[in-house]
Formats: structure tokens, C-alpha cells, sequence
């Protein structure tokens, strides 16, 4: 196997490469979520993120992810993304750690993240990364497609 080049950028959602991302993040999830896509896109605005971090990959960006504050001790990740041709080269645990540090340096003890049932990719992901269920938080509260996760730092 080749090896490629990645660095992990940290940056903000105002960044041009971050929108480019989550505008794939979108599509996927529009054909993922069906019907609900509308319901979960509602609480996926960028305007309250400010701590993003993208994966560079041979000079292009390959994926993505953020923390926003959920309450004052816990980061809620967000914006999860690494893209087709990017997946399975360790990527998303990459950015998935880099988050983890920066909450961590932000006085953070806790990540939460909500995904949805119909992405099995994520769920691995997140267990593997030491994530736990815990019972659906907030807006997705009583959603049957969403299954959420925690993890103390």
C-alpha cells in the first residue's frame, strides 16, 4: 500500500474546504436519512461551531469533523465526514482524536454525539474510539433512527 501524506488542520466553519465537505456530508446524508433528513438537518447549522478540524490528504481535504459546546463540561461532536475515496486509511480516527485533544485543552470532560442507525460506518467508528450508548439527548430524544454516544476524556 501506498503511503499518503495527511495533516490534521485545525480552523473554523467559516473555512471554504470545511463547507465544501459538509456540502458531500449533506448529500450523503439526504440519501442515508430519507425522509428525516429534513428533521436532523435543522440542528446541523454551522454558525454556532467554531473548533473544526480538517484532514488534509495529499494536499487536498479529505474529511472533516467539529466540537460545539453542549454544556459547560461536555463538547457535542458534530460534522463528521471523510469522503469516498479517502475511507478505511484511518482518517476519521484521526480527526475524531484531534477533536478529543482539543476539547480536552478547551477544560472539556466529556464528548457526546448523536449519528444515526442508518449509518454503520460511524457506529464502528465511535465504538472502536471508545464511545458508549447513552440514551438519545435533547432534539433526539424519542428518534428512532438516532443512537447516541459518550465518552469522558
Amino acid at each position: 500500500m501506498k503511503h499518503i501524506k495527511m495533516n490534521i488542520k485545525r480552523t473554523n466553519s467559516g473555512d471554504h474546504e470545511f463547507i465544501e465537505l459538509v456540502n458531500l456530508l449533506n448529500a450523503d446524508l439526504a440519501i442515508r436519512d430519507g425522509e428525516d433528513y429534513s428533521f436532523y438537518s435543522q440542528f446541523n447549522k454551522l454558525d454556532k461551531i467554531r473548533h473544526v478540524v480538517l484532514a488534509i490528504e495529499s494536499g487536498k481535504p479529505s474529511g472533516c469533523g467539529a466540537i460545539k459546546e453542549f454544556d459547560g463540561n461536555t463538547m457535542e461532536i458534530k460534522r463528521m465526514y471523510v469522503s469516498v475515496g479517502s475511507r478505511n486509511k484511518g482518517i476519521a480516527t484521526a480527526i475524531l482524536i484531534e477533536l478529543e485533544n482539543w476539547a480536552r485543552e478547551l477544560s472539556y470532560i466529556r464528548c457526546i454525539l448523536e449519528t444515526g442507525k442508518k449509518q454503520p460506518e460511524a457506529i464502528g467508528l465511535y465504538k472502536k474510539n471508545g464511545y458508549k450508548p447513552i440514551p438519545n439527548y435533547g432534539q433526539y430524544s424519542g428518534m428512532d433512527n438516532s443512537v447516541c454516544y459518550e465518552k469522558y476524556l
